[in-house]
């Protein structure tokens, strides 16, 4: 397994790390995401794509809350990471985001994984 560079930001109530493994990259956002705390997450999404690191995994364990505007970086990142040839995986969704997925319809345009382990294994 390659381990890259590990790095992590915080803002309030949200705490995202990101590494890479493989050829994924892996974000993972901890606590809630909404209105204030969403550039904690768009921008490391955004650079992993611009460097060329296109498989993008946001492991969503962590995550307790996503509103709307958390729900558009998301959707964001999906259209530059396809355009570049890639995707975003979303592994290990909490049921009250997966909700906000399911009700939004979202959810059928991710590649949803139950873990962050299998989302590496489809990889």
């Amino acid at each position: 397994m390659d381990r890259g560079t590990v790095g992590s930001v915080n803002r309030g109530r949200l705490r995202v790390t990101v590494r890479t493994e493989g050829r994924s990259e892996i974000v993972a956002p901890v606590g809630e995401l909404d209105h204030s705390s969403a550039d904690l997450l768009r921008v490391p999404l955004e650079d992993a794509v611009e460097q060329g690191r296109t498989r993008l995994v946001v492991d969503c364990s962590g995550l307790e809350f996503c509103d709307s505007t958390g729900l558009n970086v998301l959707l964001g990142a999906r259209l530059r990471a396809e355009a570049a040839g890639g995707g975003v995986h979303l592994a290990g969704m909490l049921p009250m985001v997966a909700r906000v997925f399911e009700i939004t319809g979202a959810g059928a345009v991710f590649t949803v994984h139950d873990s962050l382990e299998t989302a590496l294994s489809d990889g």
